[in-house]
């Protein structure tokens, strides 16, 4: 059973307490434009399944069928123990993996890139995972567990994970040598060198300690969240893909037959010495590190908050549909243009450009509603209120009024930029 479903009201409670908490304390950890730039990307994540198909289920249902052992008992609580162990022995290397091979990390590499750290971080997905990710898990369809309970005692991982990503809680003592804590996990979310790749597991940090990448979060060297090679945007569709991109365009320039084919199996951080030298890539200067965060107006921010509520009630609602394949394809298209062309918003892009583009994803989404739509009733007239709402919003932010900007997450404001 997937229970990931069922815990995201506890999600949305607990990101509402971290903020409030924060603000009581005068610490807070969130800022606008980041959060919703990784909860857009929380939601292109649960939505891929509508686009993608299940190779990874394929592959363990002919595992399961002809190499397994026995299938183990589902309702004895030795097979829970076995599964809840062997899942996150897997995690541990798929995860680590992810960060030490850099066709993995390019499906990885989204949930790092944000330079805050807070609940809405753990909500940061990739949504490319599905590529290669499977494979690190045959080893519990071969040993016999049923696929029910692998399902289950992965969203069990996956919700675990959740709370760990705040900056709130500080070490637990005794606990920090057996499970994952939001100290040692903020360890994991760090650029500073001694930081870097360390502290992979899911649930029990002892993985890391048996295998030499456990690193305690030390006093004297605070964490700086982020990558490396930062991508200095809220683009999700550039998040997804910009270490593929990366990849291909290495693969392409180098000279040696050798190195093309080398780029895709390199250990992560590896380039072809032709390339490198002619395109060098900046690294972040830790001591000069200033978070990405353009100032853009009050009225974008609140635009920005409507997008994502908009686009999680979309998803809940497909989430309970029956749908046919080119609709949800259709759907996810309409998400992905949100979240994209919101993104740019967020970045003070020009008002009058983004107008057009706006109004061309709106035209599409009315041609859907015109056309075939799956929405019906309530659902559909929802829809057409949101349109309208749209060009309302819309007016306004594509002209060059002042406006207050908004807060960063430090309390302190920056001169207004209107798109």
């Amino acid at each position: 059973m997937n229970l990931v479903v069922y815990a995201i009201p506890f999600f949305i409670l607990a990101m509402l307490l971290e903020l409030a908490y924060g603000l009581a304390r005068r610490r807070n950890t969130y800022r606008l434009n980041d959060s919703v730039s990784s909860l857009f990307l929380g939601v292109l994540s649960q939505a891929r399944r509508f686009v993608t198909l299940g190779v990874g289920g394929y592959i363990y249902y002919l595992v399961t069928a002809y190499f397994s052992l026995p299938l183990m008992d589902a309702g004895h609580w030795s097979t829970w123990v076995i599964a809840m162990l062997l899942y996150d022995f897997c995690y541990y290397w798929l995860h680590r993996m992810g960060h030490e091979r850099t066709l993995l990390w390019a499906a990885h590499v989204a949930h790092h890139q944000s330079e805050d750290y807070n609940l809405t971080t753990a909500l940061r997905q990739t949504s490319t995972g599905f590529l290669l990710g499977w494979i690190f898990y045959i080893p519990m369809y071969l040993v016999g567990i049923p696929a029910e309970v692998v399902v289950t005692v992965g969203s069990l991982n996956l919700i675990y994970q959740f709370w760990v990503h705040t900056e709130h809680v500080g070490k637990l003592g005794w606990y920090e040598w057996f499970f994952v804590t939001p100290s040692n996990h903020r360890v994991h979310h760090a650029q500073n060198d001694v930081y870097l790749d360390r502290n992979y597991g899911g649930l029990f940090i002892i993985w890391d300690r048996l295998f030499g990448t456990y690193q305690e979060e030390l006093d004297e060297e605070p964490v700086v969240f982020g990558i490396r090679g930062a991508i200095r945007s809220w683009n999700p569709l550039r998040a997804l893909t910009h270490i593929y991109v990366d990849m291909a365009r290495d693969s392409w320039r180098t000279r040696r037959w050798r190195d093309k084919l080398r780029v895709w199996v390199a250990r992560t951080g590896w380039r072809p010495d032709d390339v490198a030298q002619r395109y060098p890539r900046e690294k972040t200067d830790l001591a000069h590190f200033t978070r990405f965060d353009p100032p853009v107006s009050r009225g974008v921010g609140l635009y920005a908050v409507f997008q994502l509520l908009a686009v999680v009630a979309l998803l809940g609602w497909m989430e309970g549909a029956t749908l046919a394949y080119w609709q949800g394809v259709a759907l996810w298209v309409f998400l992905l243009a949100t979240t994209v062309l919101t993104a740019l918003w967020l970045e003070g892009r020009d008002g009058a450009v983004m107008w057009r583009w706006e109004l061309l994803r709106l035209l599409a989404c009315a041609l859907l509603l015109v056309a075939d739509a799956p929405l019906a009733g309530p659902a559909l007239s929802a829809a057409w209120l949101y349109l309208g709402a749209n060009l309302v919003w819309l007016a306004p932010l594509s002209r060059p009024v002042a406006a207050p900007a908004l807060v960063s997450a430090s309390g302190e404001s920056s001169p207004a930029v209107t798109p």
